[in-house]
């Protein structure tokens, strides 16, 4: 019983080789929306592709996207060519994509919308960066193909328009799939080489496979970076390459780039004879004038009467001389009061001025604080003695001396009435000179009054 089991991976295999054996799904076609896009780091692409009902998980490894001429984007409808196959691991179906292109639009004209808005974004359009063109360049190079009608065209107009501007051709291939490196590695190039003053790329006209070199972003990012100023003349008047747009000026054609890019001699043979009638003119005006002013001069006072003249501008400078005098003695003056002004200033403020009035008021305060201070030293010294007799007066031993004596008690305080002893007690009285000691042997009260 248990061999009719299968494994998961077995069955997986089984469905896997129906889908292989399959020619149904070996080239399927499809119309769909993407959805889920990731752009995986190694090159390969991950999306989902839908309508309105169902989906599909697909996959396009980096070998075949490589060739896309634009970028998938969800949202964006698309024509599909590929194989449905079944990816083991996760036991799932799968379409493996071929080819895509957009739906409704070609793929070229997107990827060539798409690296447009890219490289405005970026600034590579910015009109405010372009180079302008020499007016009168020495060294032109012309990136083209050597074997085109175009260089012909280039070559043939700078030799009829400026026969003495130096040409090099820098041969390149203009379509295939190595043209757009091969353009790239013309420009670098020519700036390396330092010695063209403008560069002109392009080729003749075509369809826009057969233009799309000029189209790729290498092309875009070289012209971009280049430090000579360069001229796109790409296809018909009618055809517009990205290379236009980075350029620093876009010619309609190969003839019109060679036309922009030097001065016609006749043109300027035309403007040298205008500029030589001009100045011939100019010379003959001033000519005119100066003469007419030669004239003027010799018919002047100064030249018809040259000592009168001489005679009336001696007495005019004798007049200067003196007002020049009298200015001068005026400000000397001026400036002798200014400077006698200023020093009797300076000796008033002089240090030793100022130190000797220094001095003075400090010899006048000093005797005033001497006064002053004798003055109170007199005015404390009556009051000292005035309090000095009336402590005199208050004075006990002062008081002895006219015939009073204290009497104290054994324990030396002092007897203030006859309460304060005993008879028979022992007592001490102290005189003016001395003291006596005595014994109470009787005690007599008497009233205040």
């Amino acid at each position: 019983m248990k061999d009719k089991y299968l494994t998961v991976t077995a069955l997986t295999r089984y469905i896997k080789r129906k889908f292989d054996t399959d020619p149904h799904l070996k080239q399927v076609w499809l119309r769909g929306e993407i959805s889920n896009f990731k752009h995986h780091s190694r090159g390969h692409m991950y999306l989902t592709i839908k309508d309105d009902n169902t989906r599909i998980q697909s996959v396009m490894f980096a070998g075949n996207n490589r060739s896309l001429k634009f970028s998938p984007e969800n949202g964006m409808k698309v024509l599909i060519k590929g194989e449905i196959g079944v990816f083991e691991p996760h036991g799932q179906y799968q379409l493996y994509i071929q080819q895509m292109e957009p739906d409704g639009i070609g793929s070229l004209h997107l990827a060539f919308e798409q690296l447009k808005e890219k490289l405005n974004k970026q600034g590579y359009f910015d009109k405010g960066i372009k180079k302008e063109l020499p007016r009168f360049p020495e060294h032109i190079g012309v990136i083209t193909s050597p074997t085109g009608a175009a260089v012909r065209d280039i070559i043939t107009t700078l030799k009829r328009r400026y026969p003495i501007v130096n040409t090099t051709v820098i041969p390149v291939l203009v379509q295939g799939p190595n043209s757009a490196e091969s353009i790239r590695q013309a420009i670098s190039k020519a700036n390396k080489l330092s010695k063209f003053d403008v560069l002109i790329i392009g080729r003749g006209g075509g369809s826009i496979e057969e233009l799309w070199s000029f189209n790729e972003e290498i092309v875009a990012d070289a012209i971009f970076k280049s430090t000579i100023p360069i001229i796109s003349a790409v296809g018909h008047e009618t055809d517009v390459t990205i290379s236009d747009f980075v350029a620093d000026v876009r010619a309609a054609t190969p003839t019109g780039a060679a036309e922009i890019a030097v001065p016609s001699r006749l043109d300027l043979y035309d403007r040298v004879q205008s500029i030589q009638r001009s100045m011939t003119k100019t010379m003959q005006e001033k000519t005119t004038g100066a003469e007419r002013h030669l004239r003027r001069i010799k018919q002047s006072y100064a030249f018809r009467y040259p000592g009168q003249l001489l005679t009336q501008k001696e007495q005019e400078l004798d007049r200067h001389v003196e007002r020049l005098e009298k200015i001068t003695a005026n400000a000397q003056n001026r400036r002798k009061e200014m400077l006698l002004s200023l020093n009797t200033r300076l000796t008033a403020q002089h240090p030793k001025r100022q130190t000797q009035r220094a001095g003075k008021e400090l010899s006048l305060l000093k005797k005033r604080y001497n006064q002053q201070m004798e003055k109170i030293l007199e005015q404390k010294k009556a009051e000292f003695t005035n309090k000095l007799e009336k402590l005199t007066l208050l004075n006990p031993l002062e008081v002895m001396k006219r015939g009073y004596a204290l009497p104290y008690a054994q324990t030396g305080e002092l007897i203030k009435s006859t309460g304060d002893v005993k008879t028979d007690e022992q007592i001490a009285v102290r005189l003016s000179d001395g003291s006596l000691e005595c014994r109470v042997l009787e005690i007599k009260e008497e009233s205040n009054g």
